[in-house]
């Protein structure tokens, strides 16, 4: 019985075709082999227009995410929701990002099949309502689609606006 835990190509194309099919427009394929490990990883798979609802993880609780394809971002918010802070991955930009326990935070697609690697301490913990943003809308909900599109607006302006 071989010990090393090997993963072709086949997880990676069921996850970016159930991301395309998805009404949510992403899907994941955890690489912990269950939900109570200590670590959790896994690759999350995202299509432009997909939502994920701004949440947060308790303060001891930060996740990171290595880009492996396409180009996607990571969106902070303040207590009353505006964005202050975000980063691209992608090519010629970043190629991680750690988001900080205790802090709102989002993930944006802004290409076809933008493919990261998250990792994060577990065990995993299901999100209640209290974990969610309280000014974010529900997934489905009509704002969604403008408010990622504001989103995504900010984070390509941001990185195009001179610095100095």
């Amino acid at each position: 019985m071989p010990l090393l835990r090997v993963f072709d190509a086949a997880p990676l194309g069921q996850t970016l075709a159930a991301s395309r099919a998805g009404s949510r427009r992403r899907a994941n394929f955890n690489v912990h082999p269950t939900l109570e490990d200590p670590v959790q990883r896994m690759l999350n798979v995202l299509q432009p227009g997909s939502y994920v609802r701004p949440h947060r993880h308790s303060p001891d609780r930060f996740e990171l995410f290595l880009r492996l394809a396409g180009e996607a971002a990571v969106l902070l918010f303040r207590e009353n929701g505006e964005p202050f802070e975000g980063a691209i991955l992608g090519d010629g930009t970043a190629w991680a990002v750690e988001a900080p326990g205790g802090v709102w935070h989002t993930v944006l697609a802004l290409c076809p099949d933008a493919v990261l690697f998250e990792l994060k301490r577990g065990p995993y913990r299901s999100t209640g309502e209290n974990d969610f943003a309280p000014w974010a809308p529900l997934e489905g909900t009509p704002e969604v689609r403008e408010l990622v599109g504001t989103w995504e607006k900010l984070v390509r302006g941001a990185a195009s606006a001179p610095r100095g």
